[in-house]
């Protein structure tokens, strides 16, 4: 998938808008990643945690009757970690410091989440075999059914 610049440079320009951001990630609801700027942690072991906090997140939003995920947020001593949904395949997961403003980091997370989606969308759907062609209908031979001979025999009219 050749999503990753773009989606690197979403993640770049994110923690641009938000400085106290300590890391950013985007990463397939399978635990896979995508793209990172995660200075000082480990991308591969961030993406598999967030996959399985997600799966927990997800069950209990659904056996809770709150409907789809949209987002999760982990408050720690030191600061925040949060994820977002990222269209139907993705997520974007956040560290940020203690003194971030969270509504703040809620909207740019919204966002960016949400772009980050369109990409990946886009990525898959231009990646996505293209369906069969449907195969041009069959032509069917005309049936002419036979001419009778004409023949030239004078018809005499009676007078």
């Amino acid at each position: 998938m050749a999503v990753e610049p773009p989606i690197l440079d979403e993640l770049h320009r994110l923690r641009t808008r938000v400085p106290q951001l300590t890391g950013a990630l985007a990463a397939g609801v399978d635990g896979l990643v995508i793209a990172h700027d995660t200075p000082g942690v480990e991308p591969e072991g961030l993406a598999a945690l967030t996959a399985a906090a997600l799966g927990v997140a997800v069950r209990m939003a659904d056996v809770t009757g709150q409907g789809d995920l949209r987002e999760l947020l982990v408050r720690g001593v030191d600061g925040y970690v949060a994820t977002y949904a990222a269209g139907r395949t993705a997520v974007l997961t956040l560290l940020a410091e203690d003194r971030v403003n969270v509504g703040r980091l809620h909207l740019e997370g919204r966002r960016t989440g949400a772009r980050i989606g369109e990409l990946v969308g886009n990525a898959v759907r231009d990646t996505a075999p293209e369906p069969p062609a449907k195969p041009a209908p069959a032509r069917q031979k005309a049936v002419r059914t036979p001419r009778t001979p004409r023949t030239n025999t004078p018809t005499t009219t009676e007078s």
